[in-house]
């Protein structure tokens, strides 16, 4: 059987209570659900306006994020609606899957809620329903779990840094400082102009601020180019063991160009400085893991230009900060890191192979 969106939901958001992002509270009484990634915005103590006819279904009407929720909540700021079924006995479960499976386009920040209310949904018997929800239920649980897996590894990595170096900015153990620019061989950032040499079938990749993260240069994103033969481009190739930092907009991101991405020839974008180290002192990717620790972002914070826009120039990279252990200890690290990125990569396998699985599913109990 398939029902209309009106068939089974009734717009129930004029009965929450909306609570302002600044009201949130890292603790509290009652929940706070809205339109953002996390399922749970913030906390707070207050008791009037509490919505309490759970299960719901909530949606991000800016978006586009649909969540289930079953324990009375209030309600964060706003482009949230609540939804309730018409459906005597509804299982609130099924409904919220068969909603995450409807195309809404994504047309920016703007209102889909209209998009939304024009699915037709397949409504089976309560059985079948109950079957349906106990599968997803399962390939979502393994999914988290592995999601979780992947932020404990990057946990790891930071404590194992502090375990090794302390606290990198109160250098308890002593270490020598420095400034970046004793140890920068060469230094460099890209030029404006490259869109019309970025093509589906590149040869070589074009690196853009979204790419680096996490001091690591992520590739499931990055732009296909051929590059021009010419003194511009040369210069903005990278190498093995380059550090790449942002400069621009999202200040201080990191990371470090293996092997793979330097063979393959890569270039970057004007958002990006390229950083050559001495590296028979400083190991780039101890250097990345500092910069993004508390005492590199504060670094960044304070020599951000906000005169005109945010942006670094290359005296302030020069200028940065650093303490500096001894090389054994910092390749130790590094071999560290390597190991854990090779358990991070099978568990983003096992992750990525049960979203296929997921998505076949969908497609499956929803088309």
């Amino acid at each position: 059987m398939i029902k209309s969106f009106d068939d089974i939901f009734e717009d129930r958001t004029k009965n929450g209570c909306k609570i302002k992002t600044d009201e949130y509270c890292d603790s509290g009484l009652h929940i706070i659900i809205d339109q953002g990634q996390d399922q749970i915005a913030g906390y707070t103590d207050m008791e009037e306006g509490l919505f309490v006819d759970v299960p719901a279904i909530v949606f991000g009407d800016h978006t586009r994020i649909i969540k289930y929720v079953d324990e009375p909540f209030f309600l964060g700021a706003d482009g949230v609606k609540v939804l309730s079924s018409k459906l005597e006995d509804a299982n609130y479960k099924y409904l919220y899957y068969a909603l995450k499976n409807v195309r809404i386009p994504n047309t920016g920040y703007n209102r889909h809620f209209k998009w939304l209310k024009e699915a037709s949904i397949r409504y089976p018997g309560s059985s079948e329903q109950e079957s349906i929800v106990r599968v997803l239920d399962k390939v979502s649980s393994m999914i988290t779990s592995r999601q979780e897996m992947l932020k404990k590894f990057d946990e790891l990595i930071k404590s194992r840094f502090v375990e090794m170096f302390g606290d990198p900015k109160l250098n308890p153990k002593g270490f020598r400082t420095c400034q970046m620019g004793e140890h920068i061989e060469f230094l460099t950032s890209g030029s404006r102009g490259w869109a019309r040499y970025c093509v589906e079938d590149g040869a070589e990749w074009f690196i853009t601020i979204k790419n680096v993260k996490d001091c690591h240069i992520l590739l499931d994103s990055i732009q296909p180019i051929n590059a021009p033969n010419s003194m511009e481009a040369k210069r903005t190739r990278v190498e093995e063991g380059d550090l790449l930092i942002s400069i621009t907009a999202d200040l201080g991101r990191t990371g470090v160009v293996t092997k793979e991405i330097a063979d393959y020839g890569a270039y970057i974008n004007q958002h990006l400085t390229c950083i050559r180290l001495s590296k028979d002192v400083l190991e780039p990717l101890y250097v990345a893991y500092y910069m993004e620790s508390e005492a590199g972002k504060e670094q960044f914070a304070a020599r951000n230009q906000t005169g005109v826009k945010a942006g670094l120039n290359f005296e302030a990279i020069k200028s940065l900060k650093l303490i500096v252990p001894p090389k054994g200890l910092q390749k130790d690290f590094v071999s560290f890191v390597n190991q854990v990125d090779k358990s991070k990569a099978d568990v983003q396998k096992s992750l990525d192979e049960m979203r296929l699985v997921y998505d076949s599913l969908m497609q499956i109990y929803f088309q």
